[in-house]
């Protein structure tokens, strides 16, 4: 037997020592309940929501309140002395909205509420509509069957808690105008992505593969995507869309960074957070002013105690997760080298419903430290749920990467009433929903932190759900 060979069958048959569990101190865990309880009287969250929809609105990325949003978080954590706060840059094309505009011709003329989806191009379009129940049936149209019509997508999103009825309807918005332009259409509509029951259209960012001739793209209200319908019952319906948007240049924003830095083990990061810009229509309350909230508050509150934790708490503001996680895809690509010390990872991006699962990536050995931390989330009414949930959408680039998650489940059943429409404002943020999110927040990152071992972040071991 060569030795090599030898060493091989020496180690299959040698037992495998046993990885050390990760284990959260009892004394972490007593401070843990100190802090929930402190953040639960806390208004920071929603004091902090207030300020950036109020004193910056609206955050369309490569705006000029883009740049707003990037100094008042600056300030922001400044004020709250976190110990290191950093901006990243992060360079994108930019995407402009100007005027949009709908109506049916003919004998029954009327004008239809539509928002230019992000991406579209501009232009002037007229002809009739070719109506299809689903995604499915845009994509088995025969070609050429839409020359010189206006496709339109009449797909009923499903109201859901945990968010799954938008990803059956997200290829409709994201891939549906290029699939329809493939088939000869010159302009699309969809029926919003949402479950409004108002008179309001969702945005969203749709793409053109690459060769497919871009066409204009919109997304009506859910009103009046049934006003179309009734139409349609009544013969062929024809319409003018009209939309001044598009691409224009160049834009660099920044992901702003604030950290409270660990006592034992500062290069090592539990890093929370939420994106800083938002789509123009409302002021991006629960989308996605409502994660820095919760987190910025979380941070801070755990740096006010009297010992820092064992290891760093980064609070990440994403830039332009919107059009498509831009900001976070650059920060996992410059942070590449530290995926094994980002420890673990949580995003608020679901709006400002209350917490009511939790669940981490972590492997085995760390098993009992996310029952630990579930434990110390139960008394504000979250549940344990194994096997569920996965990173937030800026997390998803650090985890594919090799970084481990956390699972912080908000009730999403009223967030598509708001989500990239008009009616995405503060009077929708509730302080009490808000205080408990902080509450979650800050016993996760506090006691993640405080935990003696890891939760598996590896470089190059992805931690996607499958």
């Amino acid at each position: 037997m060569r030795f090599a060979s030898l060493l091989l069958a020496l180690a299959l048959a040698t037992p495998a020592v046993a990885q050390q569990q990760t284990r959260i101190p009892d004394a972490a865990l007593a401070t843990a309940a100190q802090l929930r309880e402190q953040a639960l009287a806390d208004d920071t969250g929603w004091k902090l929501i207030e300020s950036l929809t109020t004193e910056v609105g609206p955050r369309l990325p490569g705006s000029e309140a883009d740049a707003r949003a990037v100094a008042w978080a600056k300030k922001k954590f400044a004020e709250f002395g976190f110990d290191r706060v950093w901006t990243e840059p992060v360079t994108f094309p930019t995407w402009q909205r100007r005027g949009e505009h709908a109506q049916v011709l003919g004998a029954n003329a009327q004008p239809l509420l539509v928002t230019a989806l992000g991406g579209s191009p501009g232009g002037e379009v007229e002809a009739e509509i070719v109506r299809f129940a689903d995604f499915a049936a845009l994509e088995a149209a025969p070609e050429d069957m839409l020359a010189g019509k206006i496709a339109f997508v009449d797909y009923r999103m499903a109201r859901t808690r945990d968010g799954s009825g938008y990803g059956d309807a997200g290829p409709i918005r994201g891939r549906g105008p290029s699939v329809a332009s493939t088939k000869g259409a010159i302009g699309y509509l969809m029926r919003s992505i949402g479950t409004s029951p108002h008179r309001v259209a969702n945005t969203g960012m749709t793409r053109f593969a690459e060769g497919v001739e871009p066409i204009p793209a919109a997304a009506l209200s859910l009103v009046d995507a049934d006003q179309l319908g009734r139409l349609l019952e009544r013969g062929p319906v024809r319409v003018r869309l009209a939309l001044d948007c598009g691409w224009d240049g160049e834009y660099t924003s920044q992901n702003v960074i604030g950290e409270i830095t660990g006592r034992e083990s500062p290069e090592q990061v539990v890093a929370i957070g939420g994106h800083l810009d938002s789509w123009d229509l409302g002021t991006g309350a629960v989308d996605d002013a409502s994660g820095i909230g919760i987190t910025m508050a979380a941070a801070r509150l755990i740096g006010q105690l009297p010992q820092k934790p064992r290891r760093s708490i980064r609070v990440i503001a994403f830039a332009n997760e919107e059009q498509g996680l831009i900001g976070a895809r650059q920060y996992a690509e410059r942070h590449a080298g530290e995926v094994a010390e980002h420890v673990i990872a949580a995003e608020s991006d679901f709006g400002a419903g209350r917490i009511y699962g939790f669940n981490t990536s972590a492997p085995d050995h760390a098993r009992a430290a996310t029952q630990q931390i579930a434990e110390a989330l139960a008394p504000l009414g979250i549940e344990y749920m194994p096997g569920e949930g996965g990173p937030g959408p800026d997390f998803i680039p650090l985890s594919q990467a090799g970084g481990a998650w956390a699972w912080l489940a908000q009730d999403g059943t009223e967030y598509f009433d708001l989500h990239h429409n008009a009616d995405d404002t503060l009077d929708k943020v509730d302080p009490e929903a808000v205080a408990q999110n902080v509450a979650a927040y800050a016993v996760f990152a506090y006691l993640a932190a405080e935990a003696d071992g890891d939760f598996g972040s590896a470089a190059g071991a992805s931690q996607m759900p499958e």
